[in-house]
């Protein structure tokens, strides 16, 4: 791509995205601050990557995931995962009609555009793999009938880290289906305060409207594949990913005893098209190696598994990956 090219994509990304700037500011209505969570959010809805979230209570996880939904003119559907839900009560089932004689398909709730799964956690893992089949496979199958899920279909998960009594533990080979993994932290104290003022009463909330639609959607998910991505920033994120399986060709023989699993190729799929659409939200049409380091950690910190050894001495994946980002060389 020549430097004229690049400029007249520049200005079409740079009109075309606008619409991010809308989704925030309706978001930002009813959400005080969590700019790092609504970030990430918008980064899985432009590439069609499922998001896991996961914090204390309280953060607003489920009411930032129900507002995006809002500010975006798309199906969304709530479920609450509990121990005893069942998997047909997560994608439909078949119903005996008997004016007719003959079994109907009911669909179920996972027959959406957004669709929130609170506490994905607190149920067993049969319902868990329907859910993640759905995230793989983009379709659904009830009695002898496959039904293709709607486009944009986007899976938001929460779940609880504190709280294990009951709940049920993605599996790493689940998580993996993830594209992203977020920590929610708690405000800060300016942002708390503003919340306290905001919700602390018995008004009714403001609700927010639609400022995009599907059809915005898909066409950013078409034109972060125009994006221009030099050789030197696809070789970062190679690097970056390898080096979690072989430390030691990047000068971390430290880390070698740390990693028990190093990061898949998803998650160099990942890390290219987060970065692709953090550049687009950012109104760029090209890629630098800092929008690979912004997305590293929630692409990475579900994908790296720290032995027995580096968790009995407190080393977690984020400071591997963290140790990582550090010794890599940026281009």
């Amino acid at each position: 791509m020549n430097r004229e090219e690049l400029s007249k994509l520049n200005e079409r990304i740079s009109e075309e995205s606008q619409f991010i700037e809308d989704i925030r500011q309706e978001i930002g209505k009813v959400i005080v601050g969590q700019r790092y969570m609504i970030d990430r959010l918008l980064i899985g809805l432009i590439t069609g990557g499922h998001v896991l979230l996961e914090g204390v209570p309280g953060l607003a996880k489920t009411l930032t995931v129900s507002s995006l939904s809002d500010a975006v003119s798309a199906r969304f559907q709530r479920i609450q995962f509990t121990p005893d839900l069942l998997p047909a009560d997560l994608i439909g089932t078949l119903i005996y009609n008997q004016k007719e004689g003959e079994f109907t398909v009911k669909k179920g709730p996972i027959f959406a555009n957004i669709v929130l799964a609170d506490e994905i956690n607190r149920s067993p893992a049969k319902v868990q793999s329907a859910l993640l089949e759905a995230m793989q496979e983009k379709q659904v199958t009830i009695g002898d009938s496959t039904f293709v899920l709607d486009k944009p279909f986007l899976v938001l998960a929460t779940q609880n880290p504190i709280e294990q009594e009951g709940t049920y533990l993605l599996p790493e080979a689940q998580s993996d289906r993830f594209m992203l993994k977020l920590h929610v932290d708690y405000p800060t104290e300016s942002e708390e305060l503003e919340i306290m003022r905001r919700m602390a009463n018995t008004k009714e909330k403001p609700k927010l409207k639609a400022v995009a639609g599907t059809a915005e959607i898909l066409s950013a998910r078409d034109t972060i594949n125009e994006l221009y991505m030099d050789e030197k920033v696809e070789k970062y994120i190679i690097d970056l990913v390898v080096s979690s399986r072989n430390p030691d060709r990047y000068g971390m023989s430290h880390m070698r005893d740390l990693i028990k699993n190093g990061a898949s190729p998803r998650a160099t799929i990942s890390l290219n098209l987060a970065a692709r659409a953090r550049a687009y939200m950012e109104h760029r049409a090209y890629v630098t190696p800092e929008d690979v380091r912004f997305v590293a950690m929630d692409i990475l910190r579900h994908r790296i598994s720290p032995t027995f050894e580096a968790e009995a001495e407190d080393i977690s994946s984020e400071s591997i990956i963290s140790d990582l980002l550090s010794h890599v060389q940026v281009p």
